[in-house]
């Protein structure tokens, strides 16, 4: 019988702001070949191709708590504060969120809006 990891992917996962890509193998808190890990959220899985330790694997983004929109983990796309928010709703809902929060959330707009220094 083929472990969880072996078998092929369940589908692509498409973040919805940033339009990355890549297969998962597994949705939901308990990736398979993991002894005691259990994620704060239930979040698309896929095998960490850059290892052959079945236990090892990458989480690629989660639904916004507030809207359901399938975002990826990157800083771009979402962040996590006890749930997933896309940056849209947490910049909708920025006055919800501690300083700390508010003060990233204006960082990562700054950081994005500054020109690239490439040719």
């Amino acid at each position: 019988m083929a472990s969880e990891a072996e078998r092929p992917p369940l589908g692509v996962f498409e973040c919805q702001l940033c339009a990355l890509t890549a297969p998962y193998s597994y949705v939901g808190q308990k990736p398979p070949d993991t002894q005691s890990v259990i994620l704060l959220e239930e979040s698309y899985i896929m095998k960490d191709p850059f290892t052959t330790d079945k236990g090892r694997f990458l989480v690629l983004g989660a639904r916004c708590s507030v809207c359901s929109r399938l975002v990826c983990a990157g800083p771009e796309c979402s962040l996590f504060y006890s749930k997933r928010f896309c940056l849209p709703c947490v910049r909708k809902n920025i006055g919800a969120f501690p300083q700390e929060i508010q003060r990233d959330t204006e960082t990562r707009t700054a950081a994005s809006k500054k020109p690239s220094s490439r040719p």
